[in-house]
C-alpha cells in the first residue's frame, strides 16, 4: 500500500514523500515503515500507543485517530503534520 508522509518526517524516509508499506491496520503500517525508517514510529506515535495529538492520519479520504481500525478497501494512507503558528 502507499503511504504518503508529509515533509517533517523526511528525515527519517531519505527525502521520500511516497513509501509502500504493508500491514491490515494503521499501526501494522507504520511498524513495517520503522523497520525500514528506524525513528518514524515513535515521531507519529506516543509512548502509550496513541497517535501524537499533531498527527493527522487519513486512511483514504477519511481522518482516522484510532491507529488499530482496520484498512478495508483503503488504497493510500496519508501521515500529516498539523501546521500551527501565530
Amino acid at each position: 500500500m502507499k503511504v504518503r508522509v508529509s515533509s517533517h518526517l523526511f528525515e527519517y524516509t531519505d527525502g521520500r514523500d511516497e513509501l509502500e508499506a504493508t500491514g491490515a491496520t494503521a499501526r501494522e503500517l507504520l511498524r513495517d515503515l520503522d523497520g525500514r525508517h528506524p525513528g518514524l514510529y515513535f515521531r507519529v506515535v506516543d509512548e502509550q500507543g496513541a497517535l501524537r495529538r499533531h498527527i493527522n492520519v487519513f486512511l483514504g479520504n477519511r481522518a482516522e485517530r484510532d491507529l488499530d481500525q482496520p484498512l478495508g478497501e483503503v488504497d493510500r494512507v496519508h501521515v500529516l503534520g498539523a501546521l500551527s503558528g501565530g
